[in-house]
């Protein structure tokens, strides 16, 4: 039995510190997949004011890969918004600094099952 995968897409609206065309790229293969996803505009600002859907995300168990930016700024702003992500089953992918195939590819890589080998 698998465990349904949760995605956060970050259109990193505010900031403009992701590139243009990688936030396009990763935006539409996820549309084009059909995988189930949840866009928000601008993670910095939903941690800031403490979005009730961060502690949501944050809480919800299972595998989750969000495509933001930094990992660790991720990390912190969750952690600043008190809503700590989860230590493991959490990977946060770089679209400030990896080119939009990398993103696809752990985004779209399959979900490691309980107790197997890394």
């Amino acid at each position: 039995m698998s465990v349904p995968l949760r995605v956060l897409y970050c259109n990193c609206t505010y900031a403009n510190v992701v590139p243009k065309a990688v936030k396009a790229e990763v935006l539409q293969k996820l549309l084009d997949s059909g995988v189930p996803f949840d866009a928000v505009p601008d993670l910095c600002e939903l941690t800031a004011k403490k979005d009730p859907c961060v502690k949501a995300l944050a809480a919800g168990g299972g595998p989750v890969r969000i495509a933001a930016c930094y990992p660790r700024a991720v990390k912190w702003m969750f952690a600043g918004a008190g809503a700590p992500l989860p230590e493991s089953g959490v990977e946060v992918l770089n679209m400030r600094t990896d080119p939009a195939e990398q993103v696809l590819a752990a985004l779209f890589a399959e979900i490691p099952t309980e107790g197997a080998n890394s």
